[in-house]
């Protein structure tokens, strides 16, 4: 599978929310309009997934503060659930954690079920620091806050 990776385009946000959907009902997922105004904001980097020029993944990450040193969040991952496992998410996320540099202080929230993907943040460097109760709002769901310390 031939895998290109670039940056996500304002053309790609209806894409987004499709995903979304598939990835994740139950858990508030993103609208196509979320995802423009992500793209539009000068502070976030997304980056796609696309195989034979169609979406397959996303990712995104937003710096944060107004004065260096920065600190920086993951806002969004999904891939395609036909397209999981080939390491599409890993890549993404190796771009995202590339274009903030090691010396980068990154976190993000995942559910604290979500085994597959705490297993790929954990293998990035990430480290669980905390739990968030009810973070995911219509489902109720906990999330566990999960940080990677600059190297």
């Amino acid at each position: 599978m031939n895998v290109l990776y670039g940056p996500l385009a304002k053309g790609d946000a209806a894409r987004c929310e499709e995903l979304e959907n598939q990835l994740f009902d139950g858990d508030d997922p993103w609208p196509e309009l979320a995802f423009i105004r992500e793209l539009a904001a000068p502070h976030n980097r997304y980056v796609a997934a696309r195989v034979d020029d169609k979406l397959v993944g996303y990712a995104g990450i937003s710096r944060l503060g107004r004065a260096e040193p920065f600190e920086y969040e993951i806002h969004t991952i999904g891939v395609d659930p036909a397209y999981q496992g080939h390491g599409i998410g890993r890549q993404m996320m190796i771009d995202l954690l590339g274009a903030v540099g090691p010396e980068s202080l990154v976190y993000l929230e995942v559910r604290t079920d979500n085994e597959p993907a705490i297993a790929l943040y954990t293998s990035l460097g990430f480290r669980c620091v905390g739990v968030r109760k009810r973070y995911y709002r219509v489902s109720g769901a906990d999330a566990y806050t999960m940080r990677r310390d600059p190297a």
